[in-house]
């Protein structure tokens, strides 16, 4: 079985690596890791750390180094656009995407989103996708914490669109399958998941101008929640991540 892996702000140089906080709280209550067990530790950044635990106190747990790895971020980058969706399905749609490799995620205020982010709402659902990211990369063992970008309305998707080496919009009228697309072995793919009204016909139509390709998965109409998990996978396997 792998070992969980914690979340440090910085490997260091040295032979010990400390938890503190809530890592540590995690490690010797949550866990319960014993002296002699061996865990992981990561800075996030791709920076990855295989430790033996020396000794455990409730907010203090001190790891010898064994070694120390860089891991290179993946290619090509996975940027998903996600319109924001209802409630907990926000949290289980940044909690997947992590889990299945994303590297940035971008929430869109969509025209037909129901849920809104305004004023002090925005940055506590933007911090809100960041600790539900993190805690999914330590679940699944990724030394590399997605970023989530700040909300982004349509005009700031056209820009990310248009910069991007292949962007496609999820779309239920879509003829061409996401599984034929052609993906890059590098670069950015960016990736458009719509609310659960679907992406209106402007917002559409801005986007193909920009440079998207609208594309279906198959025949079933998924929730936002699950679409761009579902669209992910395809394009892991399609890039070779899942190899």
């Amino acid at each position: 079985m792998t070992p969980p892996l914690f979340l440090v702000p910085d490997l260091g140089t040295g032979s010990t690596i400390v938890l503190t906080g809530t890592e540590a709280h995690h490690a010797a209550t949550v866990k319960r890791l014993a002296v002699g067990e061996q865990v992981l530790l990561a800075d996030g950044r791709g920076g990855l750390a295989e430790v033996v635990i020396a000794s455990v106190a409730r907010d203090r747990v001190v790891c010898e180094v064994r070694s120390r790895t860089e891991t290179a971020p993946a290619e090509p980058r996975f940027v998903v656009v996600q319109a924001l969706p209802k409630g907990e399905r926000a949290e289980l749609a940044v909690e997947i995407l992590t889990e299945l490799g994303v590297d940035e995620i971008v929430p869109w205020s969509a025209s037909r989103s129901v849920s809104l982010w305004k004023g002090e709402k925005a940055g506590r659902g933007v911090a809100k996708w960041q600790r539900t990211a993190w805690e999914a990369a330590k679940q699944s063992r990724r030394p590399r914490v997605p970023m989530v970008a700040e909300l982004a309305g349509s005009p700031q998707i056209e820009r990310r669109i248009a910069a991007a080496d292949l962007a496609v919009v999820l779309h239920e009228d879509a003829t061409e399958s996401l599984a034929g697309v052609q993906a890059p072995a590098s670069g950015e793919v960016l990736l458009v998941v719509g609310p659960e009204g679907g992406v209106s016909a402007e917002e559409l139509g801005r986007f193909v101008a920009a440079g998207a390709r609208p594309v279906r998965l198959g025949s079933e109409v998924l929730r936002t929640s699950t679409a761009g998990a579902a669209a992910l996978a395809v394009l892991s396997v399609a890039v070779g991540r899942w190899r």
